[in-house]
């Protein structure tokens, strides 16, 4: 009840503000241009004006589709108008005008049997295009309605609270209407030649009025205009009555939320998205948000995403949003087009920053793949994880930070198993998030093998009979014998600073690991065409131990620059040399990872 009685008394004070000067002409319009029989219902003019208010701006935290509908909305509105405002220069028009409604409000009448007047559907018609334009002033408790609209979607309190502020905001108006009403009909019949004219003026107004609503001169006159300092008071209001549409503590951050500043600010300035036009500010302002610095041929990127995804999904409807940020390691993961088709194929449907120019990762002052940045509602950063690891302490983190923006604990179970929790008698205890493929996590108790680079540029551990030849195709020996985590090319390459390229076909590269997985990142050549290549384990085919990219004859084709994985064994760990052999030359290799 406190949130009604104060969205109707600051929508009375909206009266007090430039923003309802479009208004006056509209309102003011209807009392001058009575005649007998004629003549405007203020009520169902004033309740048009709310309703359609209330529905199209809560209507418009759903977004896409909405707000297009909206937009057209808003210009039927103007249509309206602007034939209302020419009906009152033009007598005959209106007659021609306001025909068809009369004779729908003739025919409402008869059949409910009421003597109701037959221009109340004209009065209603009129107040429902005035809704449709009107852009009232955000004063903060309308900027806390608004608030809470954005975060929860539209919904029957929201547009409940809309339709109120809007009912407050019709009253002086109500008031205007019945005064100039009375005064005119006060008038002495001598007058009439005065109140022609008068009409005609208030007519050129409510055009006026539509043409600069029409070009979006509406808001920066009127907005010029000097009004009373109706914000303190409202502020005093919320205040006294305890006003929280959504939770107290949220209430607070956003009903004095400054501008959008910190890290979270320069996600914004991202030059290209994925699964998104882009983020505004009031999709970040006041909400938790889960930043993941990833890159998509990072395996230990990709061991993150499924508890990524799942606090996504778990939390959204809590307020939680994550945003990826795609900042590249290698160059072919700085195209945008290859960045779509990786988050597609992983499964990640949350909107993804690409950060190319790493903007982004500088303004975090990031150090690692991956990351996770918690950021409060506050715009703060609460907390920063770097690699894999340590899910539910960050969930723990997630959790607490929603608990504090709503004021309420998060009563939904965590996603990440606690290795040292143990169920509630009765329960069993939640299960781990389980990753498949190259999201699978790593086997860390048998992994001996490190991360290795095969360009030149961070190229370390390499064998072979021949030294390396900076960026010039030759031709290597392999090693005779590799040490563990030692690695050896043989035949044609071109090794240059961030990958090495296959000069013709039969080029190989061997690797002595100790690891349970396998990977390799490979992209095709610059014409992009497919190339073929063989796997194998010591010298044979991998059979079980294939790898999710290859078949059991250790067959697979590069057909996109990405992670590829070679190598699952499925029995016990232990030291293998593995080998890749091209088929077809062009292929480029950039680095081994291990899990």
């Amino acid at each position: 009840m406190a949130s009604l009685i104060l969205a109707y008394l600051a929508g009375v004070l909206t009266f007090a503000a430039p923003c309802i000067l479009p208004l006056l002409p509209i309102v003011v319009a209807p009392v001058v241009s009575c005649r007998p029989g004629r003549g405007f219902h203020a009520l169902p003019l004033l309740l048009g004006l709310a309703v359609a208010f209330a529905v199209s701006a809560s209507l418009a935290a759903a977004g896409g589709w909405a707000v297009a509908a909206n937009q057209y909305g808003r210009a039927v509105g103007l249509a309206l108008v602007t034939l209302f405002g020419l009906a009152m220069i033009w007598p005959a028009l209106a007659d021609r005008l306001a025909a068809p409604l009369v004779t729908v409000g003739a025919r409402l009448a008869a059949r409910f049997n009421t003597g109701a007047d037959r221009t109340v559907v004209s009065s209603l018609v009129l107040g429902l295009a005035t809704g449709l334009v009107w852009a009232p002033c955000a004063g903060p408790v309308l900027g806390l309605i608004l608030s809470a609209a954005a975060l929860r979607g539209p919904g029957l309190h929201t547009t409940l609270l809309l339709f109120v502020y809007a009912l407050g905001a019709a009253t002086p108006l109500a008031i205007v209407m019945a005064g100039g009403g009375r005064l005119i009909r006060a008038l002495p019949p001598a007058a009439s030649r005065w109140t022609e004219g008068l009409r005609r003026l208030v007519g050129g107004a409510v055009v006026a009025t539509a043409v600069m609503g029409a070009a979006g001169l509406d808001s920066r006159l009127f907005l010029g205009v000097p009004s009373l300092a109706t914000d303190k008071v409202e502020r005093a209001l919320v205040k006294v009555l305890g006003f929280h549409p959504f939770g107290a503590a949220q209430a607070a951050t956003l009903a004095a939320t400054p501008p959008l500043t910190g890290p979270l600010a320069d996600v914004l300035k991202a030059k290209a998205w994925v699964n998104t036009p882009g983020l505004t500010a009031d999709a970040l302002r006041g909400h938790v948000v889960l930043v993941n610095f990833w890159t998509y041929s990072c395996i230990n990127c990709l061991r993150a995403l499924p508890h990524v995804r799942q606090w996504a999904a778990q939390y959204k409807d809590r307020g939680l949003v994550v945003v990826g940020v795609h900042t590249p390691e290698f160059a072919f993961e700085r195209d945008v087009d290859n960045i779509t088709r990786a988050a597609a194929t992983l499964d990640v449907t949350y909107p993804v920053a690409v950060d190319s120019d790493y903007r982004i990762w500088r303004a975090f002052d990031n150090q690692a793949w991956p990351a996770l940045y918690v950021v409060g509602a506050d715009g703060r950063v609460l907390y920063q994880a770097f690699g894999e690891g340590d899910y539910d302490k960050t969930e723990r983190v997630i959790r607490k930070a929603l608990a504090d923006a709503l004021a309420a604990p998060v009563t939904q179970d965590p996603v990440t198993q606690d290795p040292a929790a143990q169920g509630p008698a009765g329960r069993a205890p939640v299960p781990a998030v389980q990753g498949e493929g190259t999201q699978a996590a790593a086997d860390l108790n048998d992994l001996g093998s490190p991360e290795t680079y095969v360009g030149y540029g961070e190229g370390q551990r390499y064998s072979g009979g021949d030294d390396i030849v900076a960026d010039a195709p030759a031709r290597y020996r392999p090693a005779a014998n590799l040490r563990l985590n030692r690695w050896t090319l043989a035949g044609d390459w071109t090794v240059g600073r961030e990958f090495a390229t296959v000069g013709q076909a039969g080029a190989r590269i061997a690797y002595r690991f100790h690891a349970r997985d396998l990977h390799l990142v490979l992209a095709p050549g610059a014409d992009g065409q497919p190339i073929r290549f063989r796997v194998r384990i010591d010298g044979a085919v991998p059979g079980a131990d294939h790898g999710t990219d290859v078949d059991a004859d250790g067959m697979g084709t590069v057909r996109a620059a990405k992670l590829y994985q070679l190598v699952r064994q499925s029995g016990p760990v232990a030291d293998h040399t593995f080998e890749i052999e091209f088929l077809d030359p062009g292929a480029r290799a950039y680095a081994f990872t291990f899990g």
